[in-house]
């Protein structure tokens, strides 16, 4: 009976590339973005969009910063739940005038979602227009801040 072991032959560089694990993307993480903007505006959380998927709260987590891919079945069924389409996580980012990717980029701003749940609760519309008219004001006013030089007066 012979019991010498026989050495594996050499790995490839093919061979090596295919046991490493995928490292994520830009687009990885512009899908995360896009999951998070979206279930923030719908009001879930990630614990109740991760148990509806199957997931726990820390996957989406990971899903959210991109540091794991979300598949394609595990995409479709959280763009079934956000009721958008699978390609609302992929719009193209290169066209800075797509009035979608506006819409991404207000929803990330910290208070958005918040102040847009807040103003649709508002059923008078007169009542809406003038919060509309506070917000507006109150964006001039700090433009006007930043955008003028403070003077210095000397005691």
């Amino acid at each position: 009976m012979d019991l010498t072991v026989k050495a594996a032959p050499a790995a490839t560089k093919s061979s090596v590339t295919s046991l490493m694990p995928k490292q994520t993307t830009d687009v990885d993480r512009l899908v995360g973005l896009r999951i998070t903007a979206l279930r923030k505006a719908r009001g879930l959380s990630q614990t109740a969009l991760g148990t509806a998927v199957g997931v726990t709260f820390q996957q989406v987590q990971k899903y959210e910063k991109g540091q794991n891919r979300v598949g394609a079945g595990r995409l479709r069924e959280i763009a079934r739940l956000l009721e958008v389409p699978v390609s609302a996580f992929f719009e193209d980012s290169n066209n800075p005038d797509s009035p979608q990717e506006d819409v991404f980029g207000f929803l990330n701003a910290q208070g958005a979602v918040e102040l847009l749940r807040a103003y649709t609760q508002i059923e008078d519309d007169q009542m809406r227009r003038d919060v509309l008219a506070l917000v507006r004001s109150a964006a001039r006013l700090a433009h006007l801040r930043l955008n003028t030089p403070e003077v210095v007066t000397h005691s």
